[in-house]
């Protein structure tokens, strides 16, 4: 396995499944696109609650980013050629949403930094 990164679009709703342990997970695919202007299929699992949350959030189309172990795989389509495929256990999800929220952590932190803090010395005059 590889420890990788991708990024892409939602191909379908994600599913919510349940193991036969009775542990929830989600299945997803995402379709990224390849250098060579082809597109890559990438099945996406996931077993953190929170993971599985942000997946189960998405709808068709939507754009995401998965980190986690990457497996190569190769499958054969209806003529016959084989195309390359991925399968991703994903550990930590992205999406435009995270990104939004993130941007605006940031810009509170840093008008955060502009306002005078206890510590900071004073004007006695």
């Amino acid at each position: 396995m590889i420890d990788g990164l991708i990024a892409g679009k939602l191909y379908g709703v994600p599913q919510e499944r349940t193991s036969k342990t009775g542990k929830p997970f989600a299945v997803a695919k995402v379709v990224c696109a390849a250098g060579d202007g082809e597109s890559l299929f990438v099945s996406v699992i996931a077993f953190s609650h929170s993971v599985c949350a942000a997946l189960l959030a998405l709808g068709d189309g939507d754009s995401v980013a998965l980190a986690g172990m990457l497996t190569p795989k190769v499958w054969t389509d209806r003529e016959g050629n084989t195309r390359p495929a991925l399968d991703i256990v994903a550990a930590q999800v992205l999406t435009a949403y995270h990104v939004t929220r993130k941007r605006k952590a940031v810009a509170n932190d840093e008008t955060a930094d502009n306002m005078p803090h206890s510590d900071d010395p004073r004007d006695y005059q």
